[in-house]
């Protein structure tokens, strides 16, 4: 009997993946130690962003259902 693919439990908690094929992620950097950015770079990195192409047949590996 074949074993089942799982998805990867902390990939799904921190990607998703959209109709278009591509996976969207949060940005790095939010965590601690934010007192000393500027507001613009905070806000910037606030927002969503794709994974790159690179590293695109990993992530989508790790999103199989």
């Amino acid at each position: 009997m074949a074993a089942k693919i799982k998805t990867h439990s902390g990939a799904k908690k921190r990607m998703r993946l959209l109709k278009s094929g591509k996976v969207k992620r949060k940005q790095v950097g939010m965590r601690h130690l934010n007192s000393h950015m500027s507001s613009k770079r905070k806000r910037h990195l606030g927002d969503g962003t794709y994974v790159s192409d690179a590293n695109m047949l990993q992530a989508k590996r790790c999103l199989v259902f």
